[in-house]
């Protein structure tokens, strides 16, 4: 009996394991990593990762996300900061999804769901 509660145990850890490396994977997978230029023209939540700089502040949790190829107004609630201080020579990955207004005129943003350091 112990043996098979062993066995069980394992199973249900290897288990664990498993899906918290899958989580890791789709995160990867289900949000591509593109450039600024590329999250502007892409569909309204679309998934994406974009790799920069957060440059500056444009108020009520809104900043400006800067790339090599350009820059686009992200969405970061103050959680997500998660306490740190960071300047505009910070590297950051930002992950989130494309957010299209067209009301009065069309407005890109990214509604970001992590920010990683």
């Amino acid at each position: 009996m112990k043996t098979l509660t062993k066995t069980i145990l394992m199973v249900a850890a290897m288990g664990t394991a498993s899906v918290a490396m899958a989580n890791t994977v789709n995160e990867q997978a289900i949000h591509k990593v593109v450039t600024v230029k590329q999250a502007l023209n892409m569909k309204d939540d679309a998934n994406v990762q974009l790799k920069g700089y957060v440059v500056k502040s444009v108020g009520d949790e809104k900043y400006e996300f800067r790339d090599q190829t350009g820059s686009i107004t992200v969405d970061i609630d103050d959680e997500l900061w998660m306490g740190k201080a960071i300047s505009a020579k910070t590297p950051v990955v930002i992950i989130g999804e494309v957010d299209i207004d067209y009301k009065p005129m069309k407005r890109v943003e990214i509604d970001v769901d992590a920010v990683k350091f």
